[in-house]
């Protein structure tokens, strides 16, 4: 049982770190103060300007691609560590939920990847940034809400097994 509590703890810890990281994802494509900053270091600085673009989408390729791999590390140390915990129809869910989310984060490496910034119009860029910026904030929701579902179901777990061990240590 100390072994269970462990992992629970240790997966709740990661979350954590995660959202630390999606949200650093997201600030380097949605961030209004710190490009607000750079407007004001930059008197020339216009929005949908393309060397802008250009800089978000070298940003956004280096997070995302940590992201990627960040994630797939992590869920596949759940899907060893926590069957035993969690049960079968349980992990079945989060797989699933594991595999929509790797998905989409390919898909948005692709959009990213393959994003033909030369030549775009001011107007084009002003719509490719807002793209991204709907791209990845969809993705950041979805990433905070499978963390938050797991988080419930870890946390009852963890609750069940101190009760568990609280009952063997009296009787």
């Amino acid at each position: 049982m100390p072994d269970e509590l462990a992992i629970i703890n240790r997966v709740i810890e990661w979350h954590q770190s995660i959202r630390e990281h999606v949200k650093l994802i997201g600030d380097s494509v949605t961030d209004r103060e710190a490009l607000s900053s750079l407007q004001k270091a930059r008197a020339d600085w216009v929005p949908g300007r393309l060397d802008i673009l250009v800089e978000k989408q070298k940003k956004l390729t280096q997070a995302m691609s940590a992201l990627d791999e960040g994630l797939n590390n992590h869920f596949g140390w759940e899907e060893e560590a926590l069957p035993p915990i969690l049960g079968q129809l349980f992990m079945r869910a989060l797989v699933i939920e594991h595999q929509e989310i790797m998905r989409r984060i390919g898909l948005a490496r692709t959009s990213v990847t393959t994003l033909e910034i030369e030549g775009l119009s001011r107007d084009a860029c002003l719509v490719k940034e807002a793209e991204m910026q709907d791209m990845i904030s969809n993705l950041s929701q979805s990433i905070e809400g499978h963390a938050h579902r797991e988080e419930t179901i870890l946390e009852m777990a963890q609750k069940a097994l101190l009760e568990k061990g609280q009952a063997e240590s009296q009787g």
